[in-house]
Order: C-alpha cells, then sequence, then structure tokens
C-alpha cells in the first residue's frame, strides 16, 4: 500500500516539480501547491490512520514521523498525543464539516468570486488577459447578484465588490456559512486532511487533494481570465449556456466530496472519541 500511494502521489505532483527546477510557473496547478502549502514530500508519505498499528521493521519510516509510538514490536499513530497538542484544530474541523453535510448544495454563485477578485481593478493576480477585457469584465459583475459564503474567496474581493456581495463572510461566521455547493469549502477538504496529517489515512489524503485539483481546473474555466495559453477552453458563465455547464459540474463536485467530507469525519470523531469525547453516533450516513 505503501509504495502504490507513493507512486500515487508523485504522479499528481510530478509536473509541478519538474515546474519548479526550472522556475516555471502554473497559473492554474501551482495554486494548490502554493495557497495551501503542500509540500509533495509529505503528499507521498503514507499513512494508516487512526486506529492501525503496523508491525515493526527496521526499515520502517513511520517511527521516525512525528506522532507515532512504538509498542510491542508495532508502531502506529498516537491519536491521544495529537488531540493533546491538536484538540482545538480537531474540534474546530469538526464542527465546521458536519455543518456543512448538514446543508443543502446552494449552485446559484456561477464563480463570480474570481471575477470579484478583479472587478474595477487595474492589476490582477495572474498574469494573464482578462476574456472580455476591464470594462466587459466589470459588466459582467454588475449585471449579476453575488453571494459569495466563503470567507477565504471573499477576503481576496477589490474594495469595490466587497459591498456588492450578498453575505458578509468573516472567519468567525464561516461555520456558519460555508455550505457543499461552493467550489472553495469542497476544495478545502484537502487543506483540512492536511491539518489532520497522519490521523488520515494514504488513500483518503490523495483523494482529497485530486478533488481539490479538479475543482480548480473549473474554478479558473469559469474565471474571467484568459487560460487558452494553458489550453483550457472557458466556461463562459456570462452566458445561458456557461452557467449551465458550471451548475452540472457544480452539483458532480459537491456529490463527491460530500463522501470525503464524511469520510473525514469520520476520522474526527476516532481522534475524539480517542480522546474520551463522546461523540459516536453523530456522523453523516456513508454511502
Amino acid at each position: 500500500m505503501a509504495r502504490a500511494h507513493e507512486e500515487r502521489a508523485d504522479a499528481f505532483t510530478a509536473a509541478h516539480r519538474a515546474r519548479k527546477a526550472t522556475g516555471e510557473k502554473h497559473a492554474i496547478d501551482d495554486f494548490l501547491f502554493e495557497y495551501y502549502n503542500t509540500r509533495p514530500s509529505v503528499l507521498r508519505r503514507w499513512h494508516p490512520g487512526v486506529g492501525v498499528r503496523l508491525q515493526l521493521t527496521p526499515d520502517a519510516p513511520h517511527p521516525k514521523w512525528r506522532w507515532y509510538s512504538t509498542s510491542e514490536g508495532t508502531v502506529g499513530f498516537d491519536a491521544a498525543k495529537f488531540m493533546q497538542e491538536r484538540g482545538d484544530s480537531v474540534r474546530f474541523i469538526h464542527r465546521l464539516l458536519t455543518a456543512i453535510a448538514s446543508r443543502p448544495a446552494f449552485t446559484g454563485c456561477f464563480g463570480l468570486h474570481e471575477w470579484a477578485m478583479v472587478y474595477r481593478q487595474d492589476e490582477h493576480r495572474h498574469p494573464l488577459p482578462l476574456r472580455l477585457g476591464q470594462a466587459g469584465t466589470d459588466a459582467v459583475v454588475e449585471a449579476h447578484p453575488i453571494r459569495c459564503s466563503h470567507f477565504d474567496a471573499f477576503r481576496f474581493f477589490t474594495p469595490s465588490a466587497v459591498e456588492r456581495n450578498r453575505l458578509q463572510p468573516t472567519r468567525e461566521s464561516q461555520v456558519e456559512l460555508d455550505q457543499p455547493g461552493c467550489l472553495h469549502a469542497s476544495m478545502d477538504s484537502h487543506k483540512w486532511a492536511s491539518k489532520l496529517g497522519p490521523a488520515v489515512p494514504g488513500d483518503l489524503a490523495l483523494d482529497c487533494f485530486e478533488l481539490a485539483r479538479d475543482i480548480r481546473q473549473l474554478d479558473m474555466q469559469a474565471s474571467p481570465y484568459d487560460f487558452s495559453s494553458y489550453g483550457r477552453a472557458p466556461v463562459a458563465i456570462e452566458t445561458p449556456e456557461g452557467k449551465a455547464e458550471y451548475v452540472t459540474r457544480q452539483r458532480a463536485f459537491a456529490e463527491r466530496s460530500a463522501g470525503l467530507r464524511n469520510r473525514l469525519i469520520v476520522v474526527l470523531e476516532m481522534l475524539m472519541n480517542a480522546a474520551g469525547e463522546e461523540v459516536s453516533g453523530k456522523s453523516p450516513v456513508l454511502a
């Protein structure tokens, strides 16, 4: 399992590692490594997860890793010690993910958060042209209601766009506002899996990364940027056809992320149980 995990992780990170060696940048794919601070060397570490102990062998890497303990010829993740050091984070992530899982998916945002990040702004995050130019981009923002519920997208809105958002999310209101149809809330499954580190089984960690990678493609295709130089066709959300395509793909991602979110919730509750916090029976029903 460890070898298969490493090969899968290496395949996910090969292009990024090659670009990093030459100093090349990629406006779409580098996001997962830079924004989420994903290290390929950490991603390729295979972890068995909570409650699993491995036979201790001379070449086993796990005893050298943080939050592992050895006992009677075995090595395993020390959930109790992890909770002593990261318990507050575990409880926050649990509150957030269970809250998201309890809500219906809202699919009427059409990815306008990316448009709001360049609204009436001459300087942009990516050195790429806007498909419709600045005036055309501004007109799309002004012609649509904006309802972004995710703070980590909203905080990058231009000053002129902030007041146009129907919601004013904050870090404090994240548990209250995050919802399962949001692309960024779904991409964050990778962030939460990374923060839980060795508590998350290797296959789940890579599934979360793969989901975030795939969502990032739609996030940028539906943005105002012209990604034709990357061979990416736009999802023109300013048109009825583009809106329909966006919603179809958004719903598919929401369904896919729901399964991963539920698996993460199970991990979180196993951790909390290890600390003597009774939470069993509160998990969403797994498909």
